[in-house]
């Protein structure tokens, strides 16, 4: 898909490289990295590592990241969604009018970072 990446981390135990396709979103001049499917273990591997690499063919690119605290994931669960509605609509549950409200009560389900 356009814009998607393969992100590559190291596995928390094993150490091996592991690999997973992800949907990065550009918000405001920043990147985030999204978990629509919740506490995965791309998710597990980068909050143990802390960085990791987006692979796009032959290119890649390497990443730190810090996840964001419940009450920052607002913004970027407004606009993933419909960045990527194609492929991950289904996972987050929500309305076209979703309030801030109800885009925090998910927050906790959805690690993100930047």
């Amino acid at each position: 898909m356009r814009g998607s990446r393969v992100l590559a981390t190291k596995g928390r135990k094993s150490g091996e490289w592991r690999t997973t396709p992800v949907n990065p979103l550009s918000l405001g001049g920043e990147r985030y990295l999204l978990a629509p499917r919740g506490q995965t273990h791309w998710v597990r591997n980068i909050r143990a590592n802390g960085e990791g690499s987006l692979r796009l063919g032959r290119k890649e690119e390497s990443i730190r990241v810090v996840e964001l605290a419940d009450a920052e994931k607002v913004p970027v669960l407004r606009a993933y969604p419909k960045a990527w509605a194609s492929e991950t609509k289904k996972f987050f549950g929500l309305e076209k009018d979703a309030t801030d409200a109800d885009l925090s009560q998910i927050a906790p389900n959805h690690p993100s970072s930047g």
